[in-house]
């Protein structure tokens, strides 16, 4: 990696370019397939949040901002506001459980955690600025790709210094994704959404201290909040740079200490990174560094009748970056509880699943819960670190009372494109989430039916009428 590529390369011009210029027929049917089980997971996480303390705080704060009837709408409420404010509040939503899709990493130095959860960002804005606008289910999913495609490559191409001293990649990059996709609804030429990105890269913030608390979920919220408003003031007349991303003081640089051009500069749209690497959506709400280890550790327990009963003791071996992100190893509530490891395998071994109803403070704080978390040590495991940091290769060592050693390893868990979830298991997924939030069964169907059908939608009204109450 150059630490410094050329200031002459236009890349924030060849980003705006690709925005403008890709149209609906430029889908692979593939990734148009893969993307729908994104958009119909977050339509899910949306509800679920929205049930969340944190969805409770996000409409009293809507309130408190005594705003007026708008055209796009909070999903699970009955509330419609502004385009920006609907963005941030089903932002937040998808981001509130930690249940959201996960963006995977190409080069080996690229850090799971250092990239990204592409839809939180993009998919609120797409919705928000697509209803808005009356665009159609076709127009709202292609800029919701176009979303997901910029801030995946921008997350790709930074140092992974960025993610490493304290950024959180969703919030910092996910701003672009938001401003993408609003750009594209909103039909800006190739100089208004150049600006729009430069105004969105100004509001790029987020820092990962935060993990485990609800301003981690404010990140996904505040990032497409800041780009509908980044694309809205751009089509003002508002004015900025034409350089944000390569400039000597711009993103990459000011935020990562560098950026490689190679994994950006021609590479949006080819592939696709729906296609390749992929996308990875999660079977359980908590960080998607614990999931390789989770569908292990239920194999495991399946396959050898296991007891929480029986476990002297479980070693759990990561790469040095998995404990840099999951850093709550003796939590005391459900948002801690989603980066610890030693949590996801303790309620695995007492309950055989680890769904939105075990990640709860009254579950997190059982008697029998906080003695299984006692007895998981997870440590750095030098087989893993050789495995690469572009793998979430996690080792299990699990010792019985009566002498047994159980092992197993995996690199990647369900969900992920080496394990994928169909769109009927995605389907499942998003019932869950819905009866989470008590939308009727007739509702979820119907939903999980609009959005099988997407491209076919004349605007996306009707769907978003069914999330509401």
């Amino acid at each position: 990696m150059s630490a410094f590529p050329s200031p002459d390369n236009q890349l924030t011009r060849s980003v705006a370019t690709f925005i403008c210029g890709t149209e609906a027929a430029a889908l692979p049917s593939d990734v148009v397939a893969l993307g729908k089980k994104s958009i119909l997971d977050g339509l899910g996480l949306a509800l679920s949040g929205s049930v969340a303390r944190s969805g409770d705080y996000v409409r009293r704060h809507l309130a408190d901002l005594n705003l007026s009837a708008g055209p796009a709408t909070v999903i699970g409420s009955n509330l419609k506001v502004a385009p920006r404010f609907a963005a941030f509040a089903n932002g937040v939503g998808i981001h509130a459980d930690d249940y959201d899709d996960t963006q995977l990493a190409v080069a080996k130095d690229r850090v799971y955690g250092l990239l990204t959860h592409p839809t939180a960002p993009a998919l609120p804005a797409a919705l928000a600025m697509g209803e808005t606008t009356g665009a159609s289910g076709r127009q709202v999913m292609l800029a919701y790709h176009l979303g997901v495609e910029v801030e995946c490559k921008i997350a790709e191409a930074i140092d992974p210094r960025h993610y490493q001293t304290g950024f959180h990649s969703t919030a910092t990059c996910g701003t672009f994704a938001a401003a993408s996709a609003s750009a594209k609804l909103m039909g800006l030429d190739l100089e208004t959404t150049l600006r729009a990105l430069s105004i969105a890269g100004s509001q790029s913030a987020g820092l990962r201290e935060n993990f485990g608390t609800m301003t981690k979920p404010f990140h996904a919220g505040r990032s497409s909040e800041s780009g509908v408003a980044a694309a809205q003031f751009a089509s003002y007349g508002w004015t900025a740079t034409d350089k944000i991303l390569e400039a000597p003081r711009g993103f990459f640089r000011a935020a990562g200490g560098g950026y490689d051009e190679t994994a950006i500069l021609g590479k949006l749209g080819a592939p696709w990174t729906f296609a390749e690497p992929g996308i990875s959506i999660k079977p359980h709400p908590s960080g998607s560094l614990t999931h390789p280890g989770m569908t292990e550790m239920l194999r495991l327990i399946r396959e050898h009748d296991i007891k929480a009963q029986d476990v002297e003791r479980v070693r759990i071996g990561t790469n040095q970056n998995m404990p840099n992100a999951l850093i709550h190893h003796r939590p005391t509530n459900e948002l801690q509880a989603k980066f610890s490891m030693e949590f996801c395998m303790a309620i695995l071994l007492l309950e055989g699943k680890a769904g939105l109803h075990e990640f709860t403070d009254e579950v997190v704080m059982r008697p029998d819960v906080q003695a299984m978390i006692e007895k998981v040590d997870f440590v750095v495991d030098d087989d893993a670190e050789r495995a690469g940091y572009d793998k979430m290769t996690t080792i299990i060592d699990i010792t019985l009372k009566d002498g047994r050693k159980i092992s197993g390893r995996a690199d990647f868990g369900k969900g992920s494109p080496a394990n994928p979830m169909s769109y009927d298991e995605v389907a499942d997924k998003f019932r869950e989430c819905a009866t989470y939030a008590g939308l009727s069964r007739d509702k979820a169907d119907s939903v999980v039916a609009m959005v099988r059908d997407l491209e076919e939608l004349p605007t996306v009204e009707r769907l978003l009428a069914l999330l509401s109450r």
